[in-house]
């Protein structure tokens, strides 16, 4: 279990409205279009060399680890900010399925 101390940032778990635009193309690269649906805190972890390495894949898209407390129904298609920063969920793992805390998986996205 991690130390809850350590999760020192506070962040927004956001979801997308579902709107469209013309073309019926999704507007989720709009932040308009995406709603505060939690301020969880967490630890925010970037993935290291060596762990980039020991996954065999230099172009890995997981670029951090981010640990929040268990909370139901977060899904992939949410994201998290911090401040200007936006991580996309490649992953979300019930950490020992103990219902304790969320492991993400996320790929921080530069504007």
């Amino acid at each position: 279990m991690i130390d809850t101390g350590k999760r020192r940032h506070h962040m927004a778990l956001q979801e997308f409205d579902g709107a469209l635009d013309d073309a019926n193309q999704p507007l989720d690269h709009d932040d308009a279009h995406w709603h505060d649906v939690a301020h969880p805190w967490a630890r925010v972890t970037p993935v290291s060399g060596r762990e980039f390495y020991e996954a065999g894949q230099s172009d890995s898209e997981v670029t951090h680890k981010i640990d929040i407390r268990y909370r139901p129904g977060v899904r992939t298609d949410m994201r998290l900010k911090l401040g200007r920063r936006v991580f996309e969920l490649i992953s979300v793992i019930d950490w020992e399925e103990r219902h304790e805390s969320l492991l993400i998986m996320a790929k921080e996205l530069v504007p």
